[in-house]
């Protein structure tokens, strides 16, 4: 436990961290209960465990159960991209009463196993230091809300080529006002000054 470093206002900061295997996509390269034991010497964390599927029901009741047993403040999970799982995530520690902007997510997987399939050792080492980052990360997080901010329908793209056509006809066929900008007196861009295209070799317009 670091007396060094405490939470905002002061508070004594209680993390638990989870380290995924996701079958065998992250267990199968490096082992996850060595990145556990290097996380139990981590400041501030209080409990640090592997699970086989952290986003499954299971791993999820794990969390939720540990943060009332170990009276956890924040979370860290080692798992895969946030952009897949943080949702899953901060659910379940919402549901087991903590603020869900207390949980932060190492992506050991695509950033790791996956591209450093190769080499295990130096997988193992990364996972160690992307766990070890996103618990020094929690150090600085405060509870936040979630509020909901009224939002104009309309759309302006900028370019009247043919990136900025198709964008404003995508936009247009979900029902949102678009307002397409070309500084030049027609659109196309450089794909209307093409006499033929290559591989049909029709006419660009």
């Amino acid at each position: 436990m670091s007396d060094l470093i405490n939470g905002p206002n002061d508070e004594e900061l209680r993390v638990g961290v989870y380290i995924c295997h996701c079958g065998s996509n992250i267990g199968g390269v490096i082992d996850p209960k060595e990145v556990v034991e290097f996380a139990e010497g981590l400041p501030d964390v209080v409990r640090a465990t592997d699970t086989l599927y952290a986003c499954a029901d299971s791993g999820q009741r794990l969390i939720k159960e540990d943060i009332k047993k170990y009276n956890l403040n924040r979370v860290v999970v080692s798992a895969c991209s946030v952009r897949m799982h943080e949702p899953t995530f901060r659910a379940a520690v919402s549901e087991a009463g903590l603020n869900p902007f207390l949980m932060e997510m190492a992506n050991i997987r695509e950033q790791c196993t996956w591209a450093h399939g190769h080499d295990r050792e130096g997988a193992l080492e990364k996972a160690k230091d992307l766990t070890a980052a996103a618990v020094a990360k929690t150090r600085f997080m405060t509870e936040l809300d979630m509020i909901e901010v009224p939002v104009t329908q309309k759309a302006m793209v900028i370019g009247g080529g043919v990136a900025g056509i198709s964008a404003s006809l995508d936009l247009a066929e979900q029902g949102i006002e678009t307002i397409l900008v070309e500084k030049e007196p027609t659109i196309g861009g450089v794909m209307a000054q093409l006499n033929k295209t290559f591989p049909t070799m029709d006419c660009s317009i």
